[in-house]
């Protein structure tokens, strides 16, 4: 009978993966399953507790990085984070200090900052390295 609820946990983990797709709770979907199979070869609940959790966790210290790094390949940066990483022109020199800096990237006109808080004069190239709200920030670009 054991077995039933084993399997009924696998399959409440499986829609929670499909309903989040966030690649964790599959693995122990797949630890509960594996569970129930030892449940049915007739094996104690203190060894179907113990590979639940060491399946479980192994599978999402092992597999998880890797399924990540394919399932999330063909994310494609949209609006403002695809210029992360551009090359961009000063058009009024940078000062943190005073709030100043603007910069132009694909046509808009930005408001910049310095990533490290050095003056960067109008008509230096830099390199955007992250936004923060309607703020470039951005280093200069090696020559």
């Amino acid at each position: 009978m054991e077995a039933y609820y084993w399997f009924g946990i696998a399959a409440a983990l499986a829609v929670i993966e499909l309903a989040t797709l966030g690649l964790t709770t599959i693995w122990f979907a797949a630890g509960a399953l594996l569970a129930g199979f030892l449940n049915l070869a007739g094996f104690g609940l203190g060894v179907q507790l113990g590979v639940f959790v060491l399946i479980s966790l192994v599978l999402l210290v092992v597999t998880r990085p890797l399924a990540s790094k394919y399932v999330n390949a063909k994310t494609q940066k949209t609006n403002a984070d695809s210029l992360i990483g551009e090359i961009c022109l000063i058009t009024k020199a940078i000062d943190n200090l005073k709030g100043e800096g603007q910069a132009v990237v694909k046509g808009q006109e930005w408001t910049a900052r310095s990533k490290d808080g050095t003056p960067i004069a109008e008509g230096k190239k830099v390199r955007i390295t992250e936004i923060q709200g309607v703020k470039l920030i951005v280093e200069p670009e090696e020559e």
